[in-house]
């Protein structure tokens, strides 16, 4: 069973949020990286670059492929993951805590956020 964490916002893209007033930090969800397999490398975006809602921000790959992430929400990028760098197994080891990839000072509605339970339902339904 795949972990969902009542506390987050969830994209249909499988990244997870944790929204703090403007800012979120952003990662990939547990259902993801189980998809993706063994992460080997990070591509993350430099502080400071700016995206719309959908836009992908940076990439993953895995032993089985390479798979782009996507900014649920319009955003500045404000801290980058560096450690995943050095350590990009932490995405698989941790993807709610130390596998976090972005945080962004984000613009814009989060009405098309999915709460916990919408992504359990939208993971079923897939």
């Amino acid at each position: 069973m795949v972990k969902i964490p009542a506390d987050l916002s969830y994209s249909k893209d499988h990244e997870w949020l944790h929204l703090d007033g403007d800012r979120a930090t952003i990662g990939i969800t547990d259902h993801a990286q189980r998809q993706l397999g063994d992460i080997v490398y990070v591509e993350l975006p430099k502080t400071g670059e700016r995206f719309d809602a959908g836009d992908p921000f940076g990439s993953l790959e895995s032993v089985k492929a390479v798979s782009e992430v996507y900014l649920p929400l319009a955003g500045t990028v404000v801290a980058v993951n560096t450690s995943l760098t050095d350590s990009p197994e932490q995405v698989n080891e941790d993807p709610y805590g130390d596998g976090w990839l972005v945080t962004c000072r984000f613009s814009g509605s989060t009405d098309d956020l999915l709460t916990a339970e919408q992504y359990e339902a939208y993971l079923r339904e897939e």
